[in-house]
């Protein structure tokens, strides 16, 4: 156990951390920038998740369609995220090229979260779903955690947003076919590749992994959002 007593951590960053069954006493929160799954929190005695979770609704009426059921409304998902995203990637090319280049403190650039969301469907549609042993463009960007050599990728690479959206648009069709196939079944679980890779070779239901893209496309749209506000906002 890690304890932080009379400590200063005013402008502290805290990136990819792990706080579960943190207890935190006397503290002082002004200003402070919370993002992360966020469940079972209690603030000052009162359970702060559920209030989060209703804010999001209301700020985004499409977000509850996020965690669709049955196959049809993984397909109405798709559908507003494919809406949205093209409203995205319009304004985004109002900017200069070098900003999208540009990293917004600290994250991903608007092209390195295009680049991550081609791995996300390499991963998880085009290898656990579709069964493709070795899917991943070289363009595609696994997020910073994974082990060097788990996939192949190219961390220098400077693709325009031309050939991007290119390699977006194939993997989106892709998901999009996925989705409208008649035998679609949310219940079953995928058959495991005889390779090495991410992920892992084993069985994952087909609810889970297609869940995931929902869920990638949603929050890291979000985030280019906010990070074209503050490039757009100098």
């Amino acid at each position: 156990m890690i304890e932080f007593i009379n400590e200063n951590l005013q402008n502290a960053r805290f990136r990819n951390v792990d706080l579960s069954g943190a207890l935190i006493r006397g503290a002082v929160l002004e200003n402070t920038d919370i993002d992360g799954y966020i469940t079972g929190l209690t603030v000052n005695g009162v359970e702060v998740a559920p209030l989060i979770e209703a804010e999001l609704n209301r700020r985004y009426p499409d977000r509850a369609k996020m965690s669709p059921t049955d196959p049809a409304g993984y397909r109405e998902a798709w559908t507003i995220l494919e809406r949205l995203w093209a409203g995205t990637v319009e304004r985004a090319r109002t900017l200069p090229p070098e900003l999208l280049d540009e990293r917004v403190d600290g994250e991903w650039s608007f092209i390195e979260t295009l680049r991550h969301l081609v791995f996300a469907t390499d991963a998880w549609v085009l290898r656990a779903v579709l069964g493709q042993p070795a899917p991943w463009s070289p363009l595609g960007l696994p997020h910073d955690e994974m082990p060097p050599g788990t996939v192949p990728v190219d961390p220098s690479a400077r693709p325009t947003l031309d050939e991007i959206l290119a390699l977006r648009a194939d993997r989106m069709a892709t998901v999009r076919r996925v989705l409208d196939d008649p035998d679609l079944d949310l219940g079953a679980t995928t058959t495991p590749v005889d390779a090495p890779g991410y992920p892992d070779p084993a069985g994952y239901p087909i609810k889970r992994c297609l869940g995931a893209i929902l869920n990638e496309e949603w929050e890291h749209r979000l985030f280019a959002e906010r990070d074209l506000d503050a490039l757009t906002g100098r």
